[in-house]
């Protein structure tokens, strides 16, 4: 194997061959830094690197092998991390020229685990502006390009860890995830992205009970994607609502047998206007999962309050945690996130306290239905991926959105559910834009979703197909 086809093996199969000492990392890395030269300055994906820190690394998870040292499961994977996530000693900026300089002292929880499993981080993805949005663009680096057509978005806020994954760049990438913005752009580059149960991938925060935004792993497969998490997650003292299991759990085989099992399509989420080409794409997952053995019913639970529950709890949280930033720096916050933060500001405690209890009438009413049901399928997103200097839709199949988070529905309606979510490649658009399957679990069955995630993956034949900017 010589130079960059390297980067087109699965992180599973990287880490096999270093062990058996049929790659070394330093070739790992030299191809992946080779890959990143050929490719990132067309789609703007990597917008911090380190090369040497990243041969350094290689270098030394080399000489650990041949010391006979006790190896992580990432060793010698390269990776870089969403430039919303703290890394010690490398410039972190949150997408925002208000910490265009700044260097964090610490590294993030998730960040600390990567680098305990042997992965080498050499640098940082782009994200909008303190992550709000999905379509990744910020004042200081500018925007991600899809690269199945670099005309329009890649998607985000993980965005420019989509577009990495997609394009060969890296083996593996951490994300997060308040109302979409790991499923997001999995769903616009190919790829696969997990929202894990909040509290299974732990995180410091200012509002650490808080249950909206996750962190999570992605990559170009589901077994990859078991792999990462069961690096990242685990319980942690530093977060009051950490999960009390081990990341092993992660590490069984995902196999298993369907037959039977009984799964609610959820086509439009309770009446949502959902473009044709993506309802289109949709709808053909029936026919993937009835192959499997799946019981497969058209059926909606009740979605009501869902809207209300996350754009009150999100602004709140906005305004929570960025109210000061906006006194001292109005000038350098997109309008967006002004308008987040005033909208937050004006909240009372009754709307708040309100939207918390309608917030929990809407778990029982799923939960009761996922009696019935143990997954529902249903779109990622309403909209394919769309033009990179748009904003956000402002309609959809003629029906205006409210506001720039309305064309995300799909996703947000579950990220206040909190159930955990996975976006897998379904098919492409006409035009070869990709669309992927949201499957969604049970409370905190994370595994089960991985398996379902699997299996829907090993029957159909998308996931191999390369964006357009690789040449190949």
């Amino acid at each position: 194997m010589i130079g960059t086809d390297i980067c087109y093996l699965t992180a599973r199969e990287i880490i096999e061959n270093i062990r058996i000492r049929k790659l070394s990392s330093v070739e790992v890395m030299e191809a992946h830094l080779m890959q990143i030269e050929k490719v990132n300055p067309t789609v703007n994906a990597i917008v911090t690197l380190h090369p040497d820190l990243a041969m350094d690394g290689a270098k030394a998870a080399d000489e650990a092998i041949s010391k006979g040292d006790e190896l992580g499961p990432l060793h010698g994977l390269p990776t870089a991390v969403k430039d919303l996530t703290p890394t010690k000693g490398i410039r972190t900026t949150y997408g925002s020229p208000i910490y265009k300089y700044h260097v964090p002292s610490q590294d993030a929880i998730i960040v600390e685990r990567i680098k305990n499993a042997g992965a080498i981080i050499i640098g940082k993805t782009n994200t909008p502006e303190f992550g709000a949005g999905s379509n990744t663009f910020n004042a200081l680096f500018g925007a991600t390009l899809n690269p199945y057509d670099t005309s329009k978005t890649c998607g985000g806020s993980s965005g420019g860890a989509g577009v990495s994954l997609a394009c060969r760049m890296l083996p593996i990438a951490d994300g997060t995830d308040l109302g979409g913005s790991l499923r997001n752009p999995a769903n616009f580059n190919n790829i696969v992205g997990f929202r894990p149960s909040p509290g299974r991938v732990p995180a410091v925060s200012a509002l650490g009970w808080s249950t909206l935004s996750v962190q999570g792993p992605m990559a170009r497969t589901v077994g990859d994607i078991a792999l990462f998490l069961s690096t990242i997650s685990g319980p942690d003292s530093r977060s009051p609502i950490s999960i009390e299991q081990p990341g092993s759990i992660f590490s069984a085989p995902l196999e298993r047998n369907f037959s039977g099992t009984r799964i609610a399509y959820v086509p439009n989420l309770d009446h949502l206007p959902v473009d044709p080409r993506v309802a289109s794409i949709i709808s053909t997952s029936v026919g993937v999962l009835e192959s499997i053995g799946c019981v497969v019913d058209q059926a909606t639970p009740d979605f009501s309050n869902a809207d209300e529950v996350f754009k009150t709890l999100r602004s709140w949280g906005t305004a929570t945690v960025r109210a000061g930033l906006l006194r001292e720096h109005r000038d350098l916050i997109k309008g967006t996130i002004i308008g987040e933060i005033e909208t937050g500001l004006k909240l009372t405690a009754n709307d708040v306290g309100r939207a918390e209890e309608m917030r929990t009438a809407y778990f029982n009413r799923v939960r009761s239905f996922m009696e019935k049901y143990e997954y529902m399928v249903m779109p990622v997103n309403q909209v394919p991926p769309f033009d990179v200097t748009t904003e956000y839709p402002t309609d959809i199949n003629g029906v205006q959105m409210e506001s720039y988070i309305d064309w995300m529905k799909s996703c947000y309606y579950i990220s206040a559910l909190g159930h955990p979510a996975a976006s897998v490649p379904c098919g492409f658009t006409p035009e070869g834009l990709p669309v992927g399957l949201q499957i969604v679990g049970r409370h905190h069955d994370d595994f089960g979703v991985l398996q379902l995630a699997s299996a829907f993956e090993s029957a159909t034949m998308f996931v191999d197909r390369l964006p357009g900017v690789l040449g190949k």
